[in-house]
């Protein structure tokens, strides 16, 4: 075949892991296969992403990376996922400097909307979705001090994964070490930082176990954003009699009081960047939120060739958001109040076969799999009354189910060929239960004077009235995606896909109208796009790795934020757009103890037909129209770079335990709004860091330094976009650095 192992060998020792409860992903990262008189060639990661069962990322026919334990957690705060995947290319992410607002994960332009955490990318935390079934995912849920892998799927191929448009971001909990380790870290630096955390792994005879847990502060670079994030996550594997593995998986968040300073305008950027909005401080905008869940998954082999993967998890969320919301809009009737309020239980579960056979004398490896996932929430909405919650203003019951089918096949159908599809079926269903009524025959929600509802002092009339906004919604789509694979060289794969993706509208999108109406937002139809790659993986000798690949995505109805006020966001479809680009990664062993990555992406993000927007609230773009505006086709996606590049050369000196590295991040500037007409700059950064680790018998020391934003440059770190009072910008830090120490004892 030309290969060490080729497709037939490195497929058969990744199942074999995967059916074993081998942590096959860790293992293979430094493995080194040598096929009867080839050259030694490095055995790539194996990641479960792209086929759901492990297989080497060099073998497949889409673009994916992996982050491995040492970039993720050695000399980082662990706290946040921007910390690290801006060294995967085809990915931003954004930071508001709260906690407040959860980041906000970007992949190949899709993301770029969302004014809460993430949407268009689905989250995946040890196989349990941290994404909700509409799609609204919250990457705070990942626990980087005890990840081990971060694989990162874009394009097509995610088309499996259900309801989302740009790719897929997936944490695994680490293995805890053969003997059982004690470690605890301790963290200081600028805008009074400091983290604390502890971590206890091992092995117990049949049982691996990792526990770790962490508390981080910080004052913010900017005014009113203190904010505190606490979390613990937690990971038993045991090794079953019959051959399998069963995990329970637990995970707990809480970000207290997090305050929010909200965007500023251009003009107020100037002035200081560290200010806060003048209506963060009068209604003391701020966030509570906690999130607990857990979860099993049993993998068991059935025979040699079938294998069963099963998994259920539960939890609970709870959201307190004070907004700045004018006091006049929310004694409106009809308005739902300056606090938003809910309080969330979800549930899900899977079930996946898995076969291997053969076809044409060429393996075939076929999954068929069914999941189903819920959540239903009791939402409220309260005035807000100068950062008090005053009256009820909104009452209402919602939940959302999805229900999604797949099979997937990899077949190598010639010795240097191999095709991959997948076929998936998606449901997503949406409910709401209003409680809160104020009509002339009918009140739910009386006001304190006769004849007026609950937080308003306008009095009910035919004409003035909140009504029964219950509805309900269902999106459905077959998903469709194609890979083809060929081995050039033993060292050189090509590789080509086409996919279709699917993402509605979450149910936060649909709660309001631009309009300014009461009711769901039902006119919104879900964003279609399909997805064409071609790319390349070179091994260059054993110490380097290429990566290639090239893109356009064509979406119909792309989904994008029309009103945006005070915090909150209303949403329209876009009738469409393109986005063409490239992704380029090169990781390279300079030798002499130096090594260098660099991840580098351009996307040209586009809409392609031309349409109305809303520039105020109300909005009408139908005649006649009111606080709307012509977008013209060509214009840029807002909130999408047109390239980012990282690139970092880090050098070991082992005799000392000295590590050093060097790393520039660059972001081509971002348009905020639609219609074009103001952009966020264009800025480079240079961040440094340096540690040394001793160890000594069972016990190791470690301590670092660094040194972010080293030239003191001022950038926009984040935008919201079509911000309806033109604050748009999020400033991002200024020169910033970071103490820690970290000891570990295995005992």
């Amino acid at each position: 075949m030309g290969k060490s192992l080729g497709h037939r060998g490195r497929l058969a020792l990744a199942v074999a892991g995967t059916l074993c409860g081998v942590s096959v992903a860790q293992e293979a990262e430094q493995l080194d296969v040598i096929g009867e008189g080839d050259a030694p060639t490095q055995l790539e990661t194996v990641v479960v992403t792209a086929t759901r069962v492990g297989e080497p990322d060099f073998d497949l026919p889409v673009a994916i990376d992996v982050l491995n334990r040492q970039v993720i957690q050695d000399r980082n705060p662990g706290v946040l996922i921007s910390e690290v995947l801006p060294r995967v290319p085809g990915t931003v992410v954004t930071n508001r400097g709260t906690f407040a607002q959860e980041e906000q994960i970007m992949i190949r332009g899709f993301g770029g909307r969302s004014q809460f955490g993430t949407r268009g990318v689905r989250l995946i935390a040890d196989g349990i979705p941290a994404s909700t079934p509409d799609g609204q995912g919250g990457p705070g849920l990942f626990d980087l001090g005890s990840a081990g892998n971060i694989e990162v799927m874009r394009g097509g191929f995610s088309a499996l994964y259900g309801n989302h448009s740009g790719g897929v971001v997936q944490v695994f909990t680490e293995d805890g070490p053969q003997e059982p380790t004690l470690s605890a870290r301790l963290m200081g630096g600028s805008d009074g930082t400091w983290i604390a955390g502890t971590r206890l792994g091992g092995q117990s005879g049949t049982v691996n176990y990792v526990l770790d847990a962490y508390h981080a502060e910080t004052d913010g670079y900017r005014d009113w954003s203190r904010s505190t994030k606490e979390q613990a996550n937690a990971r038993l594997k045991v090794a079953l009699d019959s051959g399998g593995t069963l995990s329970l998986i637990a995970n707990a968040m809480n970000l207290p009081d997090s305050q929010d300073p909200l965007g500023l305008t251009a003009e107020q950027v100037k002035q200081n960047p560290r200010q806060a909005a003048a209506s963060a401080l009068e209604f003391e905008t701020r966030r509570t939120l906690d999130n607990m869940q857990g979860g099993l998954i049993l993998e068991q082999p059935l025979t040699d060739a079938d294998s069963l993967r099963a998994m259920f998890y539960a939890g609970t969320r709870g959201n307190e958001q004070f907004l700045a919301v004018p006091l006049t809009n929310q004694n409106a009737i009809t308005a739902a109040g300056g606090v938003s309020t809910f309080d969330r239980r979800f549930a899900g579960g899977s079930l996946w076969w898995s076969h291997e056979t053969a076809l044409a004398d060429g393996p075939l490896t076929l999954t068929l799999g069914g999941e189903y996932d819920r959540s239903a929430e009791d939402r409220t909405g309260y005035l807000n009354q100068l950062g008090e919650r005053d009256a009820l203003k909104r009452d209402e019951d919602n939940s959302v189910d999805s229900w999604g089918t797949f099979i997937q096949g990899k077949w190598a159908f010639a010795p240097d060929w191999s095709l991959d599809l997948g076929l998936r079926y998606t449901r997503v269903g949406f409910d709401s239960d209003d409680h809160f009524i104020c009509t002339i025959g009918q009140v739910t929600a009386p006001g304190a004077q006769a004849g007026t509802c609950s937080g308003s002092t306008t009095r009910i009339t035919a004409t003035n009235f909140n009504p029964d906004d219950s509805g309900s919604q269902t999106y459905s789509a077959w998903t469709p995606a194609i890979g083809l694979l060929y081995g050039l060289t033993p060292d050189i794969n090509l590789y080509a896909n086409v996919g279709q993706t699917f993402e509605t509208p979450t149910f936060t999108e649909l709660a309001y109208r631009p309009d300014g109406g009461s009711g769901l937002n039902l006119d919104l139809e879900p964003a279609m796009s399909w997805h064409y790659e071609i790319g390349a993986k070179i091994l260059i000798g054993p110490d380097a790795r290429l990566n290639l690949a090239l893109f356009q995505i064509d979406t119909q109805d792309e989904l994008t934020v029309a009103t945006n006020r005070g915090g909150r966001a209303t949403y329209q479809n876009a009738p469409a757009s393109r986005r063409r680009g490239a992704e380029l990664s090169l990781d390279s062993q300079l030798g002499h103890g130096f090594s260098g990555r660099v991840a580098a992406t351009y996307l040209d993000s586009e809409l392609t037909d031309s349409y109305l927007a809303c520039v105020d609230i109300p909005c009408r773009t139908l005649a006649p129209t009111l606080n709307a505006a012509m977008v013209e086709a060509g214009n840029r996606i807002p909130g999408v770079p047109l390239f980012t590049v990282f690139g970092e050369v880090a050098y070991a000196y082992e005799p000392l335990g000295f590590e050093a590295a060097v790393n520039l991040y660059g972001q081509d500037e971002v348009y905020v709004n639609d219609r074009n007409t103001e952009t966020a700059g264009e800025y480079w950064l240079v961040n440094l860091r340096a540690g040394f680790t001793q160890a000594l018998n069972r016990f190791r020391l470690s301590e670092f330094v660094r040194v972010d934003n080293v030239l003191d440059r001022s950038y926009i770190s984040a935008v919201s976009v079509n911000d309806a009072n033109g604050r748009y910008y999020a400033p991002g830090p200024g020169t910033s650095v970071l103490f820690g120490i970290t000891a570990s004892y295995a005992f």
